[in-house]
């Protein structure tokens, strides 16, 4: 059973290559912009992420009604992104007035997320990943804020990209 769950996750590579090359961008648009330009909202970028969150889930929900195969497994991996999501959502709420101090959260709670999916789905590169994301939340925490920002795209590529391509390339030639 965990076997057949495992199949239908790393069909969903998507998801990982979705949010890894958006959050990728975002984050290195709005530190380029703050960097290079006089653009005095450079955060504006991170309003694509809302358009995101619906694009994931019409295409999780697609997906999910089309699987022969719903278990228990499954539904624990699912769950688990949506508390990912509900608890971004709350974290946002939480830090508005001070959301230059958001990265090293989001990245924690992304590594949690990623690290339960990994075990899951016993797929060792996410589990990596995830471990990557801790480190990367500490750099974002503790390096010069001219530097700091530079973490979340790091984290993005060894934490969602490279897995997911990964995942893409064993799903696609049959081997997981």
């Amino acid at each position: 059973m965990i076997s057949k769950t495992k199949v239908n996750i790393s069909q969903g590579s998507f998801h990982l290559l979705f949010w890894g090359w958006l959050i990728f961008f975002c984050s290195l648009a709005e530190y380029l912009l703050w960097k290079l330009t006089d653009y005095a909202t450079p955060w504006l970028v991170w309003l694509l992420v809302i358009p995101g969150v619906f694009v994931s889930l019409i295409y999780g929900f697609v997906k999910g009604r089309k699987e022969t195969v719903y278990t228990y497994a499954t539904s624990i991996y699912v769950w688990t992104w949506m508390a990912f999501l509900f608890a971004s959502i709350v974290l946002f709420i939480v830090v508005w007035e001070n959301m230059q101090f958001v990265a090293p959260f989001i990245l924690i709670l992304a590594a949690m997320a990623s690290f339960i999916s990994g075990f899951i789905i016993k797929f060792r590169p996410l589990i990596i990943g995830a471990i990557t994301f801790w480190i990367f939340a500490l750099v974002a925490h503790f390096a010069a804020p001219s530097i700091a920002p530079l973490a979340v795209p790091a984290a993005m590529l060894t934490g969602y990209l490279i897995p997911g391509y990964i995942l893409k390339y064993r799903k696609n030639h049959g081997s997981i």
